[in-house]
């Protein structure tokens, strides 16, 4: 986390061709798709759909609640989602599926990653778009408030590995665990940003807990340990890195990482909560906010500033900042050419952004340290966030339509 005056925004989701989704009679349902889940499996019956409503029987043969989804081709929006299916239960699921290539997965106790991925793929014609704003708006929120609570979910059990190896004292473990713990919050930084001190103590780093005051806590915290700092380095403020610090004893470790997963759940239960919710603005400012994180503090190395992963908290707020563009997409391009041309002018910059990246390694392959990219790689890689972030800023206006 970069310390700075933020919009209170939160990175959004989803795939805008997807709209209602929901429960229904049995009685109204015809060829239902049968899912088989289990704890440790998503069998879905057939990979293929005709446009349209397409209903999926959903069957839990496992052991406890479970989740099913429906994810863009992006495997990260979350388009449509059934959530506790509790076991021994048999209920039916309906999304409205515009053609393209989707995937269905589940998620075991609705929380960690998904389960049983699979390409799904929906033939047939397009139906005509909703210029109905409202109704625009309404699905932006719903496929957001998803992709957060799916993000969240998938971070308390990364969370807890890290912290558990971490204070066990297995670094190598822990620095394995490290960066791939990150991404989920990386997604929906902002998202933590709106709830007063949780972000400085999950991801304030030290110089900024310096500045102001604070005990010094969360993932950086940690980091410090895992890659303890030699005699004459220096932190990111050019300070001696071992003035007023020092390795922490077993019982400090394990008060960190009892808080950095102290602090992760309440996040997760207040992105959970019933009356958690967002606008439009907070969405398309989300997009804008992580954006503005990969500029002040990845781009220059400052955030993951001992372990050098940098490009992976880069690209998760890329994918978030994606994300969030994808779920006001509709709203914004049912404004007119302009509003069309906007959208396409932004979906242009992401790929050379992401082009540009993947130059270095991708989330699922891993990065190369930052400390190896030039000075012309990080001109290269900041050339092309600012040339996305002009049109970006453009988006929220655009979707308000002010």
């Amino acid at each position: 986390m970069t310390r700075r005056a933020l919009p209170v925004a939160v990175a959004a989701t989803a795939l805008t061709a997807l709209a209602l989704t929901g429960c229904v009679a049995k009685s109204e349902l015809a060829q239902a798709i049968a899912v088989d889940i289990s704890d440790e499996a998503c069998a879905v019956q057939t990979a293929t759909a005709a446009a349209g409503a397409v209903t999926f029987s959903l069957t839990n043969s496992g052991s406890d609640v479970n989740e099913f989804e429906i994810l863009a081709d992006d495997q990260l929006r979350i388009v449509g989602e059934k959530e506790n299916v509790t076991p021994g239960q048999t209920v039916d699921f309906t999304a409205q599926l515009e053609p393209g290539t989707y995937y269905t997965a589940c998620k075991f106790q609705q929380v960690g990653a998904p389960v049983g991925l699979a390409e799904f793929t929906v033939t047939g014609k397009a139906s005509a778009v909703s210029a109905d704003e409202q109704e625009l708006s309404d699905q932006a929120v719903t496929e957001y408030l998803a992709y957060v609570r799916s993000q969240s979910s998938e971070l308390l059990p990364l969370v807890q590995q890290l912290a558990d190896a971490y204070a066990a004292g297995d670094d190598e473990a822990a620095r394995a665990l490290f960066a791939k713990a990150r991404v989920p919050y990386e997604r929906i930084e902002p998202t933590a940003e709106a709830f007063g001190d949780l972000d400085p103590k999950i991801d304030f780093r030290e110089v900024d807990a310096v500045a102001d005051g604070l005990d010094w806590t969360g993932f950086h915290r940690i980091e410090k340990d895992l890659w303890a700092p030699k005699p004459g380095e220096l932190n990111s403020d050019g300070q001696d890195a071992l003035k007023d610090w020092a390795p922490s004893t077993p019982e400090e470790r394990k008060a960190y990482a009892d808080g950095l997963v102290a602090d992760v759940t309440q996040l997760h239960e207040l992105v959970t909560d019933s009356a958690f919710s967002v606008s439009l603005a907070d969405i398309s400012n989300g997009a804008i906010a992580l954006l503005d994180e990969v500029a002040a503090g990845k781009i220059t190395g400052e955030e993951d500033w001992w372990s050098g992963t940098d490009l992976s908290d880069f690209a998760a707020n890329v994918q978030g900042a994606g994300v969030a563009f994808g779920a006001v997409r509709a709203l914004a391009e049912s404004k007119g050419d302009e509003g069309t041309a906007l959208a396409g002018e932004i979906d242009e910059r992401f790929g050379a952004l992401e082009d540009e990246l993947a130059k270095y390694g991708s989330l699922d392959a891993g990065f190369v340290d930052y400390a190896t990219l030039t000075d012309a790689d990080k001109k290269a890689l900041s050339d092309r966030v600012n040339a996305l972030a002009e049109p970006l800023s453009q988006l929220t206006a655009t979707v308000l339509g002010v």
